[in-house]
């Protein structure tokens, strides 16, 4: 999802001798506050623009992006901006079961020497470290320190319409509101807009939850099922979504906005949707191994649905299309039977 935040990162460093560093493996957000026009009353100037550089884990895969036909074939000829420059990185053994957490770990132990504390990180990788259930956020602070200095990108962005300059919205959360003011002001242009806020923890839990609720909305189309059943799972999903993330300390504000609701509906219905084409895929008789197989692109929430599945139990919070999805990612359950326990549930109050 970081190639949804490419086109805008035409450059983000050095202002006051502040530095914009992209650790996103694997993610994706954006920012907003009160202030619709945003900007008044910073405390500090604007990032200015300069060069970004794009380090991959995979030489090859760094190779083959500098190479137009690959670009071709992730953006559809929508090309990288020339200020983005080839910083290769060959970090080989990378964790596949766990790349979330890996890939900021390492991201942030390689570009540690290269940043100064007073740098702003600006993560775009959505999910949840296996091992320990912590957020990135979290990751990013045990590896890094200076929490305050992070900012945390999330929203509706598909990447091939960002980098075709659509129109877009997302939400930058950082603990410091001046820092994602900076963020703010570095990454937002006339096509893509850019909000703040203060709730950490709610943008990085929205980006991770509803890839797991859009699963769920694939296998209801797969399965043919109808308009009405996508609209009640993306409802029902917001309410599990809300539950946890309110449980884990977030403003559930911010999950009625960009990084919750905003992001479920896109994820849901939109055909860029890679999690909604594997649960399509699931809801049409495929087997995941296959289709996991075939896909070249990360559904991210295969992981996250297990990842989820866990806080819910830690938490104490009932999540039934996250436990439908984990019965059917990971005990081979039938899509049609997770449909008929889900509907067959006793009868309860909306708010409940």
């Amino acid at each position: 999802d970081l190639d949804a935040y490419l086109p805008a990162l035409g450059g983000a460093a050095a202002a006051a001798g502040a530095e914009v560093a992209a650790a996103a493996p694997a993610g994706a957000g954006e920012a907003g506050e009160e202030g619709e026009e945003g900007g008044e009353g910073a405390a500090e100037a604007p990032l200015a623009r300069a060069d970004a550089i794009l380090s991959a884990f995979d030489a090859n895969l760094a190779v083959r992006i500098e190479e137009a036909a690959f670009r071709g074939a992730r953006l559809r000829g929508a090309a990288l901006d020339a200020t983005v420059q080839d910083g290769r990185i060959a970090l080989r053994d990378l964790s596949a079961v766990d790349l979330e957490g890996a890939a900021v770990r390492l991201a942030g132990s390689v570009a540690g020497p290269f940043a100064a504390p007073e740098a702003i990180v600006a993560c775009g990788s959505k999910g949840i470290e296996e091992a320990t259930l912590m957020t990135m956020g979290d990751v990013l602070t045990e590896v890094r320190g200076h929490s305050r200095r992070h900012a945390f990108l999330s929203g509706p962005t598909f990447a091939l319409e960002v980098a075709q300059g659509r129109p877009a919205a997302i939400t930058v959360a950082s603990a410091d509101p001046d820092v994602a003011t900076q963020v703010q002001q570095s990454l937002g242009s006339p096509e893509f807009r850019v909000y703040t806020s203060t709730d950490v923890l709610g943008v990085q839990m929205g980006g991770v939850i509803k890839n797991v609720i859009a699963i769920a909305a694939g296998v209801s189309d797969g399965l043919e099922l109808g308009h009405n059943a996508r609209a009640a799972l993306i409802t029902r999903g917001l309410a599990e979504m809300t539950r946890l993330a309110v449980k884990m300390g977030a403003d559930p504000v911010t999950l009625a906005g960009l990084p919750g609701l905003g992001d479920l509906v896109l994820t849901c219905t939109g055909h860029l949707s890679r999690n909604r084409k594997v649960g399509f895929a699931l809801g049409q008789g495929r087997r995941l191994t296959d289709v996991v197989a075939e896909t070249r692109m990360v559904a991210e929430g295969i992981r996250n649905t297990r990842t989820v599945h866990l806080l819910a139990e830690r938490y104490g919070v009932e999540m039934p299309i996250v436990e439908q999805m984990y019965h059917v990612l990971y005990q081979d359950k039938d899509p049609m039977q997770a449909v008929r326990d889900l509907m067959g549930r006793t009868q309860k109050a909306e708010a409940d």
